[in-house]
């Protein structure tokens, strides 16, 4: 779009006679109504073909004529303004600079959009958009502002994704939402992939399912109807049914539980004075060179604390062989695989964005408010995974025979 010539706007503000920036936002929004005005103008003449004040051919049937205008108040960034909708006598004229039923400039609507995004309720965003363009928006016109973005959600969570990723990551954040007339508490399973260019990317968010391994297979099955052919590795929390899933799904691929999540579960009713003495012990297990040295730790620990806490113990050996698989894989790899706080970071965020909303009316609401967020976190992810040109070349040659990219 050009700019308007220096002299012509020399000459505007000179007639003007400003005398404070007040002044100049009143102009602007006078100028932008005239200009919605002329622009609905022009649209009219080529929907009837001809400009105004201008008789319809004779060969042409039935002709079509202006009829007048209606008015129409409009919310904007420069405030509330008042247009003139030309009318035809047929009704046919729709208007594309505004739409028929649209009361909302564009850049309102995205406006309001980023405030929701931000976690900030109805009734705050009504409040704010008063305060800032002094304009009044009911909160169930917010409500349904951020309801026509549904189809929208619908398509990112069915979009296509990439046929291999090198590494998933699993994770359940938990919101109360609106259910039956009484509020429940729902687990938004959130599922994030590292590319094989080393970027990450959210795959999906999965709301109010029980977690069981019918439910995870539905998610992987969701995700390989999307075009995900391979997965090397899935990362989880000790998510319930996950192995068995994985199994069904993703017969090749590896699983890793977050060993952060296992030593926070394992070591919950280790009493305060053993804590330090038994987290010790146990990082000689996850920071060993080889798993074989791995076990001996293991052992040693067993045969230290098994009296006094059987069940830390229990847990380790029993999840030993979803614990131990990052040990296959080289140092730099390990540092991603070996705990989920990748995912974890990722949901901060999501907490931070939602912590002004308690709650939530229904599924819907919770995902479309998932959905923004998402959008506004990725926009800041552009760096790859640390080493990444490393990791990839090792990956190439562990997973020679697996689906090409």
């Amino acid at each position: 779009m050009n700019a308007a010539p220096q002299d012509l706007l020399r000459e505007y503000v000179r007639s003007q006679h400003f005398t404070s920036t007040a002044d100049v936002m009143t102009a602007m929004k006078e100028m932008f109504r005239d200009v919605i005005n002329q622009v609905m103008e022009v649209e009219m003449d080529e929907e009837l073909g001809r400009e105004r004040c201008q008789r319809a051919p004779e060969s042409e049937q039935r002709p079509n004529y202006r009829n007048g205008y209606s008015k129409k108040k409009v919310k904007t960034q420069l405030g509330e303004v008042e247009i003139k909708v030309p009318r035809d006598r047929n009704g046919s004229f729709e208007p594309k600079i505004i739409a028929k039923h649209c009361r909302n400039a564009d850049g309102m609507e995205d406006k309001i959009l980023s405030l929701y995004a931000c976690g900030m309720s109805q009734r705050d965003i009504s409040e704010q958009i008063k305060e800032l363009y002094d304009v009044d928006i009911s909160p169930e016109l917010v409500t349904k502002i951020t309801e026509k973005i549904m189809p929208e959600v619908v398509a990112w969570q069915n979009r296509p994704l990439e046929a291999v990723y090198p590494f998933v990551f699993m994770d359940a954040i938990h919101y109360k939402v609106r259910e039956d007339h009484r509020y429940v508490t729902k687990a938004a399973y959130v599922v994030l992939g590292i590319t094989m260019d080393g970027r990450k990317d959210i795959l999906g968010v999965w709301i109010g399912e029980h977690e069981s391994s019918k439910f995870w297979l539905n998610v992987l099955n969701d995700l390989k109807s999307r075009g995900v052919v391979d997965v090397y590795l899935f990362c989880t929390d000790g998510l319930c049914g996950m192995p068995q899933a994985i199994q069904a799904v993703y017969p090749q691929s590896r699983l890793q539980r977050c060993i952060v999540h296992q030593i926070r579960s394992s070591t919950r009713y280790v009493s305060y004075k053993d804590i330090r003495q038994v987290t010790t012990d146990l990082k000689k297990i996850y920071t060993a060179a080889t798993e074989e040295e791995a076990m001996q730790h293991l052992e040693d620990f067993a045969e230290t604390w098994r009296g006094k806490y059987p069940s830390c113990v229990k847990s380790w050996e029993e999840n030993w062989d979803v614990l131990s698989t990052f040990f296959e894989y080289p140092q730099e790899i390990r540092k991603i695989i070996y705990t989920t706080n990748i995912i974890e970071g990722l949901n901060r965020q999501f907490r931070q964005m939602t912590k002004n909303k308690p709650s939530f009316t229904n599924d819907d609401s919770l995902r479309r408010m998932l959905y923004l967020a998402s959008q506004r976190i990725v926009k800041h992810w552009h760096a790859r995974c640390q080493n990444w040109d490393l990791i990839l070349s090792q990956l190439e040659i562990m997973f020679a025979d697996r689906s090409a990219s």
